[in-house]
């Protein structure tokens, strides 16, 4: 795992101009949901049988797929019926993406703070850029 000192000077700039302490409790929460996640997998019985990369990646875009059917239709979760179908299955999606992560001993949520931190100084990630010409539109 990373710290804070081993990343670029641009970066750990950026990193020191949010709250230090917020980001460690978000880096924190995030790896243990990761470990949550992924220990529940474990105990159900979803890794009993070896799944390539693939097929789990798969996995992960089924969720979405699902999500974007509830979208679509504007349907309510099935299990959690006060719940909106999207919302549920991008939790899903979550859930297996945290497991992959765990399974394969990645340090997702270190990598999510070093994405924010490197995005917030990305030129092409600000407004002005979106909006010109050739800009990125989504």
């Amino acid at each position: 795992m990373k710290h804070i000192e081993d990343l670029a000077p641009e970066i750990r700039n950026l990193y020191d101009h949010y709250n230090h302490t917020f980001i460690q409790d978000a880096r924190g929460g995030l790896a243990l949901m990761q470990n949550l996640c992924h220990n529940q997998a474990l105990n159900a019985g979803w890794h009993d049988t070896p799944r390539d990369k693939g097929t789990m990646f798969m996995l992960m875009v089924s969720e979405i797929a699902e999500a974007m059917e509830g979208a679509r239709k504007e349907l309510m979760d099935d299990h959690l019926e006060w719940r909106k179908m999207e919302e549920v299955e991008l939790a899903d999606t979550i859930i297996r993406i945290l497991d992959y992560a765990g399974k394969h001993n990645m340090d997702l949520a270190g990598a999510v703070i070093e994405k924010l931190c490197y995005n917030a100084q990305r030129a092409d990630h600000k407004r002005e850029a979106r909006a010109a010409e050739g800009g990125k539109k989504f």
